[in-house]
């Protein structure tokens, strides 16, 4: 369930094309402007007005956003001008460019990305303990890991399927899943594949501890913090936020007063639907 709010008597998409071309004129930019508007309305109707601007001015929206924003609330903003499609391209393009990955781990990010797979709440429950017995013979029955059976069942099965297979492996053998992925691999192919087993189970839970991390200790990870709210905003964050004050006994939107500030702070609480 989403946190965004939107009001409940919108202006048009070209009266908010004014308004922001308004808040960028003079010496300046109006960021509170700027953030009242886009933090408020949806993946159309910002596309709208995206139109809309670049129909009016002749110019991009976001090229604009980008030259008269800084900092975190520049990232943030930028992020959630993009389509969901666009948004995660630019996240994987993003973390290609700084992050090394093993052979095992680049196969499994390629089946990821190629498979076609069936997301709807059926199980075959045989097929779970099939999945659930070929993992346990690729992995803890056998002397190494067959890494591609791994693969192949993590990256082309539905969350609900392993969801079920986790269950399956649990029941069968006395063991968590997760567990048998810790102790069969490592480094980014452990982390890939216990991402995708832990997002199967339970996102919001998942999404919950990424945002901790992200606000925990010395410093704040930004990147960390604005994907997760960006990204899930207009899709589940009423779970996520759920499941923060669960496991931490402490609000998100709390939190994320605590380590964020300015416009960069109204932002993500607005996107998180705090008044």
């Amino acid at each position: 369930m989403a946190t965004l709010t939107i009001p409940p008597v919108l202006t048009s998409p070209r009266d908010d094309a004014t308004q922001l071309h308004r808040a960028f004129k003079g010496f300046g930019c109006d960021t509170a402007a700027v953030v009242n508007i886009l933090a408020h309305r949806d993946a159309t109707q910002r596309a709208l007005i995206a139109q809309e601007y670049r129909v009016t001015y002749s110019e991009d929206l976001s090229k604009r956003l980008a030259s008269e924003l800084r900092g975190d609330v520049e990232k943030a903003i930028l992020l959630w001008m993009h389509d969901p499609a666009g948004r995660d391209a630019t996240i994987v393009r993003q973390a290609l460019c700084v992050d090394v990955h093993l052979k095992a781990a680049t196969e499994l990010l390629l089946a990821c990305v190629s498979a076609i797979r069936y997301e709807g709440p059926e199980v075959d429950r045989a097929m779970a303990e099939h999945d659930a017995k070929s993992l346990y013979k690729a992995g803890e029955k056998r002397l190494g890991t067959d890494e591609k059976i791994f693969i192949r069942i993590l990256s082309e099965r539905s969350r609900a399927h392993l969801a079920a297979v986790a269950a399956a492996y649990r029941s069968m053998y006395g063991k968590s899943l997760k567990k048998a992925i810790k102790s069969e691999t490592s480094g980014n192919f452990e982390f890939g594949l216990l991402t995708i087993l832990r997002c199967a189970e339970n996102p919001a839970k998942y999404f919950a501890k990424v945002l901790h991390k992200a606000m925990k200790g010395m410093g704040t990870n930004d990147s960390a913090l604005i994907r997760v709210i960006v990204t899930r905003a207009e899709i589940d964050m009423q779970y996520i936020k759920a499941e923060y004050q669960k496991k931490y006994g402490k609000t998100l939107n709390d939190a994320v007063r605590s380590e964020t500030s300015s416009h960069y702070r109204t932002f993500l609480l607005a996107l998180l639907g705090a008044s």
